[in-house]
């Protein structure tokens, strides 16, 4: 069974980097981390507020997640 990468590992790899360069810093881990799992609670789709403005969650076929306004 293979290791499944936590979001930081994911979070920084080179292939999100959007200026073309090699390596990404790795943001400082934050203090609470939430799995999606935990927010969709089986739903493929959630609203979020914030700010008073509704998001939408969705996660996709794929496993990505997608956040719109």
């Amino acid at each position: 069974m293979q290791a499944m990468p936590n979001a930081f590992q994911v979070l920084s790899h080179p292939s999100l980097d959007q200026a073309g360069g090699g390596s990404v810093p790795v943001a400082a881990h934050p203090s609470h981390l939430v799995q999606s799992a935990e927010l969709l609670q089986g739903q493929k789709t959630i609203g979020i507020m914030h700010n008073g403005s509704l998001y939408r969650l969705q996660a996709t076929k794929l496993g990505k997640l997608i956040l719109t306004k």
